[in-house]
């Protein structure tokens, strides 16, 4: 039989023991459910608003870099179309931007044809197809060369006249146009990409990231309007240069 003192020891064992033990497992355990399930949502919620912020993150980089791959491509046309317009002497390029009706569909020449320069002042179109040799030749004198296509059956040649003072400056109209369409489709790339973060903003997207995302684009447009402006003064002085 067990006395009361040995009874005694024994409870004040069992306690301890107890005590200690969740000690090791963490006060947490002390708390009641309701408390422990507050702060699981707690945790949950603030995990759920770092990832909303994350994925705005993302979603205004995309859109922005979608953004600036257009503007180079805007500025990539006005460069090559500026180039087209011839400043003295032959160029094969001179022709790139004639589009010829092939088939039914516009095609650009030099898809059609060789160009060559056999001189400074003359060029020689030698078509792949030669049933198409009308389609280009129509296409020539269609386009806003000043040049009048001479075509043999076989080839056509185009005498480069020298360019008059009057002819100058229709080509450095033409080239300040190119400019002008170049930095409309610029605004219009810009138009496009803040219209995606308006609506990103109407979704949850904060003010704060909003507006940094439609300042971040408006410096793009101003650079590579810069660059157009910049192109199109090179091109004009050397069209005007005798």
């Amino acid at each position: 039989r067990v006395g009361p003192m040995q009874a005694l020891l024994v409870l004040l064992t069992v306690s301890s023991a107890a005590a200690l033990s969740l000690v090791a497992n963490g006060a947490r355990t002390l708390q009641p459910p309701a408390i422990q399930t507050g702060r699981k949502a707690a945790v949950q919620s603030a995990g759920r608003r770092a990832a909303v912020v994350l994925q705005e993150d993302l979603n205004t980089k995309t859109v922005i870099k979608d953004a600036e791959k257009k503007l180079k491509k805007s500025l990539a046309s006005v460069t090559e179309q500026l180039s087209t317009i011839r400043v003295g002497r032959a160029t094969s390029d001179m022709l790139d931007r004639v589009q010829v009706e092939y088939y039914g569909a516009p095609t650009p020449l030099n898809q059609l044809a060789s160009v060559t320069t056999p001189s400074a002042s003359q060029l020689v179109v030698d078509a792949y197809d030669k049933s198409c040799l009308g389609d280009i030749e129509r296409a020539l004198m269609e386009s806003d060369l000043g040049m009048t296509p001479n075509n043999d059956g076989n080839v056509i040649r185009l005498n480069v006249p020298s360019l008059t003072a009057e002819r100058r400056k229709e080509l450095a109209k033409t080239a300040s146009k190119i400019g002008e369409e170049g930095k409309v489709a610029l605004r219009n790339v810009r138009r496009d990409a803040i219209d995606k973060i308006k609506k990103m903003q109407k979704d949850g997207l904060s003010e704060d990231e909003s507006r940094d995302a439609q300042d971040e684009l408006q410096k793009s447009l101003k650079k590579y309007e810069s660059e157009i402006d910049s192109s199109v003064s090179q091109r004009e002085k050397e069209i005007m240069t005798i």
